[in-house]
């Protein structure tokens, strides 16, 4: 039987469109699968459970895309986890917004301050591999429950990590708003890390051009642990979740009529 991962088939412009529109009445987190974590979902009943349960699921990798187009011959679109980030960062949070970011330094959490004017931004950074401690689980958990309701938490603290506190807060029923999981964005957006240049991205060689700048710390991931993708392949089924229609964010467009996204038990109407 195929280890089966069900992907939200959206593109950035319509992520951002259901990221603006969540809301803060309710509890979702959002995932963004690449090479890495179809490997881990594909091992650990624990992540797969993780996957389960989050609100949305964005595929994040165009080498991921690109492969299973090739033998697969099925077309999947990508929502990079650090675009659909500096997109929410840019366009979406309101000064006054209720913002919190879990990991990063507490001079990029003012860096993010000061360049997106988030007044309300709230910044919590457990200590390295906390998840292990229990004490210290509870302790992030209690801080990110206490800004409830925001708008958005980000959160920057490495799979699995991340993607286990987000399940522990819908677990618990207490935090209202979207969570997302979002990894290195943090450091691509203030700079502690270069991203790759956007031909690269497309091509799906932006992890050469990250297992370039940092060898020493990136060699397992890429060069022993991703090989594997190529042996679950034909084990693994990317399946496509996309409703009839789709939301599109405010913006200038051609088109302008409005669209209805339907989402689990709930639709939405956004007029562009």
């Amino acid at each position: 039987m195929a280890n089966v991962l069900d992907i939200d088939d959206y593109d950035l412009r319509e992520a951002r469109a259901i990221v603006t529109a969540f809301g803060t009445e309710r509890f979702g987190y959002i995932v963004t699968p690449n090479v890495d974590h179809v490997i881990r979902h594909y091992n650990d009943p624990e992540f797969r459970a993780v996957y389960a349960h989050a609100a949305y699921v964005f595929l994040d990798s165009h080498f991921l895309a690109n492969i299973v187009g090739f033998f697969k011959r099925r077309r999947h679109r990508v929502t990079c986890g650090s675009d659909l980030t500096a997109a929410v960062l840019s366009g979406v949070v309101k000064p006054n917004d209720e913002t919190v970011l879990v990991g990063a330094s507490a001079e990029q959490a003012q860096e993010i301050r000061q360049r997106f004017g988030l007044k309300a931004l709230h910044h919590i950074n457990p200590p390295m591999n906390f998840i292990r401690d229990e004490a210290a689980v509870e302790s992030c958990l209690q801080a990110i429950e206490a800004c409830s309701p925001f708008r958005f938490c980000l959160l920057a603290v490495g799979t699995p990590q991340q993607e286990l506190i987000a399940l522990k807060l819908k677990e618990r029923g207490i935090a209202r708003g979207l969570t997302l999981c979002v990894g290195a964005s943090i450091n691509f957006i203030t700079g502690v890390e270069k991203r790759a240049p956007r031909w690269m991205q497309k091509s799906g060689f932006e992890w050469l051009f990250r297992l370039i700048r940092s060898p020493k710390r990136l060699a397992n991931r890429y060069l022993v642990r991703g090989p594997r993708i190529f042996l679950l392949l034909p084990r693994v089924e990317l399946r496509l979740r996309r409703p009839v229609t789709v939301p599109v964010a405010k913006q200038p467009a051609p088109s302008t009529q409005p669209l209805t996204a339907i989402t689990g038990s709930h639709s939405y109407h956004i007029q562009p």
